[in-house]
């Protein structure tokens, strides 16, 4: 996965704060477990059904999985390492495991097909021409039949979503970074990130063109509405 550069050193710098950051936003962990459910929801509990947790950062999304997914090997892959050190030290049960690696090393990594594959604020941090190509290596390491679930922000195409994210990173999340010793630039690059990324329209068009069938998606509720979103879709099998 060709990050935007500078991009995992910027993550490693800001992984010791950055669960504190997380936490201080209203409605994070809600909507990661959400999101969670409804991979959840497709495709079902079972021991040792590989569930791949891509760009995991600090574990939230790891965790928010082992909650919504019984007896699942949850296989937790991200590029910065140390997010990944922030998230190995937790307390994990057994079958979670995690990986210093790329979405675009995932075929490197000798795994069975997944049944699942959740991707949280991950797409829009790879550079726009490189993204189709993740979207089809992911495909291709899930069982026929399996499902994705994308999490992330996009504005674009919305001006009311624009000035309420504009707002709050101005006024809210680039402050409570500085005041909590995160990394401010780490989040001036998230409120511009997400300026530039797709819209919702040309990400489902992108899993489309990528080969997945029976594309959905949905806004997130709360002050978020608008801005966080969630797709489904599935690898045809």
């Amino acid at each position: 996965m060709r990050t935007t550069p500078g991009l995992d050193d910027a993550f490693d710098r800001a992984a010791g704060r950055y669960d504190l950051l997380t936490r201080l936003n209203p409605g994070y962990h809600r909507h990661l477990r959400a999101a969670a459910h409804a991979l959840a929801e497709r495709i079902g509990g079972g021991p040792g059904r590989l569930v791949l947790d891509l760009g995991c950062g600090s574990g939230a999304s790891t965790a928010a999985l082992v909650g919504a997914i019984d007896d699942a090997r949850v296989v937790a892959v991200d590029a910065s390492s140390g997010m990944l050190e922030q998230a190995a030290a937790k307390s994990w049960p057994a079958g979670v495991e995690f990986v210093h690696a790329t979405a675009e090393a995932l075929p490197e990594l000798g795994l069975p097909p997944a049944a699942g594959a959740f991707a949280a604020y991950l797409i829009r941090n790879i550079p726009e021409d490189g993204r189709d190509d993740v979207l089809r290596i992911i495909r291709d390491r899930l069982a026929p039949g399996g499902w994705l679930v994308v999490q992330e922000y996009s504005v674009a195409g919305r001006p009311s979503a624009v000035r309420v994210w504009t707002l709050v990173c101005r006024f809210v999340v680039v402050p409570l970074a500085r005041l909590v010793h995160g990394s401010p630039r780490l989040y001036d690059y998230l409120w511009r990130s997400v300026l530039d990324f797709d819209s919702t329209a040309e990400l489902a068009d992108r899993l489309v063109g990528a080969g997945y069938t029976d594309v959905a998606h949905r806004d997130a509720t709360g002050w978020q509405r608008g801005i966080l979103h969630t797709w489904v879709a599935r690898r045809p099998g």
